[in-house]
């Protein structure tokens, strides 16, 4: 129990972008093993859902990078409880796969509700400074939410499956104030610190303003860096990224082309033949595909725009 203690401070504290559902869904199993109550694995995925096994693998030349359930930079901390991916050895394996001359394209199957911030800037951050060294292409099958949309967006492509979806930029954390609880049970906890702010934000009392907007301060420097590297990978200003990629929603695959969120619909088998019929030579498209206006609007919506930014 204790080590869930600690498992459950370390998810309260982080900041995350992740499906708030999500979160929640991971707090109340939290909740329930704290409590002392064993659950099975099957109870678990009832309960968060039961992740895809994530292999890599590859056909020709290309190269798939699996990225499924919730990210975070070490995945021990919520294994357990969530199973999920974590953003250190994904950024290890995506340096070695553009490190070997073997693989011509990296294709990053995506599903993902997100995860904790930490770690999601340097992922991202790979992602981008590896374009041109070979095509990269973040395929969300069928979900890239959060910090999965954050990582996609840095790829030289952005493709979606007809049913997918993608978006959810923003940044939240959470804090459970539980002082009316203990006074209910006759119980009151002191805090004994020093350093003006040691216990600030504390689950023993309410937010203070001053708390609130320092924990708002926080939250709003992670946004900042989600929104900037968002309008980076995709061409477009932040503004564009803050008003017009969804608000904190995930958007629809027609539509995430539309908005310029992605590049075109299509299913990650597509994806790969694609570029399995680069790599021997054949033209993009030769296997039958007639022209997707999803593509084109998408495409023409991010060249309109680098042309505005002189890019």
């Amino acid at each position: 129990m204790k080590s869930y203690s600690r498992v459950y401070a370390a998810v309260m504290d982080r900041p995350w972008a992740l499906l708030p559902s999500k979160l929640a869904a991971i707090v109340e199993v939290l909740d329930l093993r704290m409590a002392g109550l064993e659950l099975s694995a099957e109870e678990i995925s009832a309960r968060i859902g039961n992740p895809r096994r994530a292999e890599q693998s590859a056909q020709g030349s290309v190269a798939v990078l699996p990225v499924y359930g919730v990210m975070s930079q070490r995945m021990n901390m919520l294994q357990a409880t969530s199973g999920g991916a974590s953003t250190e050895m994904l950024g290890r394996q995506f340096s070695d796969l553009v490190r070997d001359p073997q693989v011509g394209a990296i294709i990053l199957d995506i599903d993902s509700p997100g995860g904790d911030v930490f770690g999601t800037a340097e992922l991202g951050d790979a992602i981008y400074a590896a374009r041109g060294s070979k095509p990269i292409v973040a395929v969300a099958n069928s979900l890239a939410a959060s910090a999965a949309y954050w990582i996609a967006s840095q790829a030289d492509e952005i493709v979606v499956t007809p049913s997918g979806q993608v978006g959810s930029i923003g940044v939240y954390t959470a804090h459970r104030d539980v002082s009316a609880a203990l006074e209910q049970e006759g119980e009151k906890v002191t805090l004994i610190s020093a350093g003006k702010y040691k216990v600030e934000g504390n689950p023993y009392a309410a937010l203070t303003d001053e708390a609130r907007a320092a924990i708002q301060d926080r939250i709003d420097g992670y946004y900042a860096m989600f929104t900037g590297a968002v309008a980076r990978g995709r061409g477009v200003d932040v503004a564009d990224v803050r008003g017009g990629f969804g608000e904190g929603r995930t958007v629809g695959a027609r539509e995430a082309v539309r908005l310029g969120m992605a590049d075109r619909v299509g299913t990650l088998q597509q994806t790969i033949d694609r570029y399995v019929g680069q790599s021997s030579g054949t033209r993009s498209g030769s296997r039958s595909e007639a022209p997707n206006p999803d593509l084109v609007s998408g495409l023409d919506f991010r060249k309109r725009r680098l042309r505005m930014l002189g890019r």
